[in-house]
């Protein structure tokens, strides 16, 4: 039913648009590069209007939320955060991109005069206030598929795109984006499920504004008069990109390998062996360390847990680290330090080992990427339960 109402409403407007005089409108594809910022990593794309009929030049931004909307915290996290678009002048949009090093391109799309004035009409339309609003999805409804949409609504035939060689997953390319900022791809490694390292299709992967501008570049329009041309007459360079996300980090080199997620995984992993030749050699059970763990623990699968079950965002509700991370451990605080005071074993350390142990085996197995540092944390946890069966064995528990 809503195809059909957009069909109905495209008519509508071809009819009005070819009543009376088209104005002539250049149409670009922005396509901004990566920032330094984790919200800046992934890039931004945008449609610039040039109106030489009417003067005006503006550039239409998916992209624009506010901090204000009322629980936007809490809605954000629930993945039911609405996102706007919004017209501006183009004068204003290069400005925060030339301040951050960003770089903009523009590539001119090679569309009829009939094509541009529609597709002027509907962002137009989208601008107005009742209009303006759309439930943002990370991967799968964000600026950059929405501007594909849009171009596509308005075109008079068919878009064909050129093929990817390499196929990817979503993982994979979100990886390219965060390769300088190794503490989002370990963020992003822990909340997305096992559903974003399934193979992508090539509509699928446009997601990524630098890939739907390499889309964009080889795509070709087969018009329903039968004529074929290229989606994009020329590209322009608008600004240049100034520095790699490599160069804004002035931190030595050695600082930079300390601070990684897997340097900082395996110091926790040896500080957690040292406590167990602690325990050994002073034949005592550090039952404070106990509660630290399983508190970590277990607040972290609770976060995993709370995502899996009530959270919108993509890819969430598939995620196996609720195996190692289990809220269950939360619940193995008071029986563990009840065990510990009493000096009494306990069925929680046993049940650890096992599931614990298991992942690590398997996790290899498992279809999901689990990052660098799950298995370090996974063996840091394990050394619990093993310093639990040396002192159950030494003690004769």
């Amino acid at each position: 039913m809503k195809r059909f109402l957009l069909f109905l409403y495209l008519i509508i407007c071809t009819f009005r648009l070819s009543a009376q005089a088209l104005d002539s409108i250049r149409v670009s594809l922005i396509t901004c590069s990566p920032g330094k910022e984790v919200y800046q990593l992934y890039g931004h794309t945008a449609l610039r209007c040039e109106n030489y009929t009417r003067q005006q030049d503006v550039v239409f931004n998916y992209g624009i939320f506010s901090f204000r909307q009322p629980h936007f915290v809490w809605r954000f996290v629930r993945g039911k955060c609405d996102y706007m678009v919004m017209g501006v002048d183009w004068k204003y949009f290069p400005l925060d991109y030339e301040e951050r090093g960003s770089g903009i391109v523009a590539q001119e799309l090679n569309l009829t005069r009939l094509e541009a004035n529609l597709l002027y009409a509907n962002l137009m339309e989208n601008c107005r206030p009742e209009n303006c609003e759309y439930r943002y999805n990370f991967l799968y409804n964000n600026c950059t598929t929405k501007v594909r949409d849009m171009i596509e609504n308005a075109v008079r035939g068919r878009i064909a795109y050129p093929q990817m060689e390499e196929k990817k997953t979503y993982r994979q390319i979100l990886h390219e984006y965060t390769a300088e900022n190794l503490w989002a791809a370990e963020g992003n490694d822990f909340l997305l499920g096992g559903s974003v390292d399934t193979i992508l299709s090539d509509r699928a992967a446009m997601f990524a504004p630098e890939y739907m501008q390499w889309f964009a570049d080889g795509a070709q329009i087969y018009g329903d008069d039968g004529s074929l041309r290229p989606l994009v007459k020329s590209t322009e360079n608008i600004l240049q990109k100034k520095v790699s996300l490599a160069d804004t980090d002035s931190s030595p080199s050695y600082k930079k390998y300390l601070y990684a997620p897997l340097s900082v995984a395996c110091l926790f992993l040896l500080f957690c062996v040292l406590v167990v030749f602690l325990e050994k050699s002073i034949r005592r059970m550090v039952w404070i360390w106990d509660v630290v763990l399983l508190l970590a623990q277990g607040l972290v699968g609770v976060v995993l847990l709370f995502m899996f079950l009530f959270s919108e965002h993509p890819a969430v509700d598939s995620n196996w680290l609720l195996w190692p991370f289990s809220p269950l451990a939360l619940f193995a605080v008071p029986v563990v330090v009840l065990a510990a005071v009493r000096r009494k074993r306990t069925w929680w350390h046993s049940f650890q080992l096992a599931y614990l142990t298991f992942f690590i085996i398997f996790s290899h197995w498992i279809p999901q990427d689990f990052g660098q540092i799950v298995v370090p944390l996974a063996l840091a946890l394990l050394t619990r339960p093993v310093s639990y069966q040396i002192y159950y064995k030494r003690n004769r528990l």
